[in-house]
């Protein structure tokens, strides 16, 4: 059995792709691009047993209802740890981390985000697990193909083996030095795709937030075990300081390592994004459902029912979902999560 444990992280509320993502159903357990869900494709690019040993899923207890079933064909092995709150990305890999053996290699992996080139991924999975076995911590370097402003970056150091040294980490550029990183050629953007060697990222979790690794590990021993579903004790996982794995481990740590992935990827972290990923006509328009758009360019129509009509308005998305609608120019799309109504559903 091949010890690269795929670590699918189901957190996230989705909240800037409403009405169609929603709190209580967010964007990893709806079909957004294609038949599958983005977490159904995510365990399917891991569904290859030559390569990927069974996953372990995070998800939070009011998303299981989701998780379970639309896993159940693709990774029937699955193990489950139930978060009873989310407390970011750290805590949760250590959960995972613990959960595993030792020296099983960890494949980090968003339950949301779409990747285009399947086979570019697992080789990349491949070579981030040859650096993480010889205790490096493994960022997935994403071939940056624009000067995005919402996105983290990583620069490359030396060469290393089957990737690269981190040189650096740097925060969400605006967007006069996003265009610098790109005519650099030695940034990429941070996916938040990592590998690590499960007892490697502990000690380096131990090194740099000793006090939330106690923590987790109290939470972990302390767990309900049912069947395929771990549960961490509630009292100790409420004690833990919640932090994102880059703040908490990857910035800090002096073996942190990447591999390119040009693997055609996209985080779908708004509605734009996800109608980059959407097959479009001629003139850029996209539609999903009824609609017809007439006199006009760069514009989609999402709706699950009504037959929507857009004329003469470039550059917008309409979206139907039930008795929600939202009209946004697409350079506007990041203020959908703002909306009261979006973040109370």
């Amino acid at each position: 059995m091949p010890n690269i444990v795929p670590v699918v992280l189901c957190g996230g509320s989705g909240t800037r792709l409403w009405p169609r993502s929603r709190v209580q159903r967010p964007k990893p357990y709806i079909p957004l691009i294609g038949e599958m869900t983005l977490y159904q494709a995510t365990l399917q690019r891991c569904a290859q047993p030559e390569i990927f040993a069974a996953p372990i899923i995070i998800v939070g207890e009011k998303h299981l209802e989701f998780a379970q079933p639309q896993a159940a064909s693709i990774s029937p092995n699955a193990r489950f740890i139930v978060e009873p709150i989310g407390r970011n990305t750290a805590p949760a890999i250590a959960l995972a981390a613990l959960t595993a053996e030792p020296d099983d290699i960890l494949l980090v992996c968003p339950s949301d985000h779409h990747i285009l080139d399947v086979e570019a991924f697992r080789s990349a999975a491949i070579a981030a697990a040859d650096l993480a076995r010889d205790e490096w911590l493994v960022s997935f370097g994403i071939a940056a193909t624009a000067p995005e402003t919402g996105y983290g970056y990583i620069r490359r150091g030396e060469p290393l083996g089957s990737g690269y040294r981190v040189h650096s980490f740097v925060e969400k550029p605006d967007l006069a030095t996003a265009l610098s990183f790109l005519a650099d050629g030695n940034y990429a953007w941070n996916g938040g795709i990592f590998a690590y060697r499960a007892g490697t990222f502990l000690s380096e979790l131990e090194i740099h937030r000793p006090e939330m690794a106690a923590a987790v590990r109290s939470a972990w021993y302390e767990a309900q075990r049912d069947g395929e579903c771990i549960r961490p004790n509630p009292d100790c996982f409420a004690a833990i300081k919640g932090e994102s794995v880059d703040y908490a481990v990857m910035e800090n740590t002096a073996h942190a390592a990447m591999v390119d992935a040009s693997m055609g990827w996209s985080d779908i972290g708004n509605w734009d994004a996800l109608m980059q990923q959407r097959k479009a006509d001629a003139v850029g328009n996209v539609i999903y459902g009824p609609g017809e758009i007439i006199d006009a360019t760069g514009t989609m129509i999402d709706s699950d029912g009504p037959h929507v009509t857009v004329i003469g308005a470039d550059n917008i998305v309409v979206v139907v979902d039930g008795e929600d609608i939202l009209v946004t120019a697409r350079d506007a799309v990041q203020q959908v999560g703002k909306a009261s109504r979006c973040r109370s559903q």
